[in-house]
């Protein structure tokens, strides 16, 4: 559905973005992940057409994007990271001027905007004026104001941004209405926990680069410890650790008081073998349970910095 290839961007001595690849399919949801500053919204202004690469291209359905009234670029819907809202008009009449700009008028944008306002949830507020709704409304309402000409390609930069957490579910639930309805979206975050709900597939970006493109399963098996086992041990006293790492499938371990922590790159492979281990060495233990890495470790692993750094 979208291709975007070898996309680059300087402002002077700036390089925003530098080589950016991936493509995203029908009904499929694409995380572009990565700290403030990495590239994700300048490579969102240049698919929406807001701004023009140094280098690169964008193709939808096959077909390059060649101008500002290419009509190929009515199968884009942009949710900007910044409010684009009038707060002194009502609810219904931000979205009848939005549904006019894209020549929608009479019944078809009456339609339209009634599904809108339905669907995230403001049906009951639409005759209220913007300056009144929460942070989280407004937002929902400007995921409505991009869903009025009913497009295929969903880009959504960091559309949760200052809201509650019951608003930003909301809107998660209205991604995944679309997503059923199949969308495709374009999400950008910085937040892990968002890529890890919504995203099939991520894209990491850091100082403009593409540093990672796969599901988040494969992501995890970047890491040489991609599973971690936490037992809880009944005594911890003189607790040979040292002896753990010789096991088979055994990358690290860890002694935090009586919780053993150790890493395994294969779950199913290695946690038999360490129990077995503990039982036959006369460790006792009442309680265990696994973890894998979330992809702030995936993020430190591949780049040596924190996803939260600017």
């Amino acid at each position: 559905m979208l291709e975007v290839n070898g996309l680059t961007k300087s402002y002077a001595k700036l390089v925003a973005v530098s080589g950016v690849s991936f493509r995203a399919d029908r009904g499929e949801t694409i995380g572009l992940l990565g700290p403030n500053g990495a590239g994700k919204t300048t490579t969102v202004s240049i698919i929406s057409g807001l701004l023009n690469a140094d280098s690169g291209e964008v193709l939808i359905e096959g077909k390059q994007v060649k101008s500002d009234t290419d009509p190929v670029k009515l199968k884009i819907g942009l949710v900007p990271q910044d409010m684009a809202l009038y707060e002194q008009l009502t609810a219904n009449d931000n979205l009848i001027f939005f549904a006019a700009l894209y020549s929608l008028a009479g019944a078809k944008a009456k339609s339209a905007i009634d599904n809108a306002l339905h669907l995230v949830g403001l049906a009951d507020r639409a005759n209220d004026k913007v300056k009144t709704f929460s942070g989280g409304m407004k937002r929902r309402l400007n995921l409505a104001a991009a869903l009025l000409h009913d497009p295929q390609i969903l880009l959504l930069d960091e559309p949760t941004v200052g809201v509650d957490p019951q608003s930003r579910n909301a809107i998660f639930d209205n991604l995944e209405t679309l997503k059923s309805r199949g969308k495709t979206l374009i999400y950008t975050t910085h937040y892990m926990e968002e890529a890890e709900r919504l995203c099939d597939r991520i894209v990491i970006i850091d100082h403009g680069k593409v540093v990672a493109n796969d599901t988040l399963s494969n992501l995890h098996k970047l890491l040489p410890v991609t599973n971690v086992l936490a037992i809880e041990l009944e005594t911890a006293n003189g607790f040979p650790t040292g002896q753990m790492l010789a096991l088979p499938e055994v990358k690290s371990a860890e002694l935090l008081q009586s919780t053993l922590r150790v890493g395994l790159h294969d779950l199913s492979r290695g946690a038999p073998i360490v129990l077995r281990w503990l039982a036959e060495n006369g460790h006792s233990f009442r309680h265990v349970a696994s973890e894998q890495p979330n992809l702030e470790t995936v993020f430190l692993s591949l780049t040596g910095r924190s996803l939260r750094d600017s």
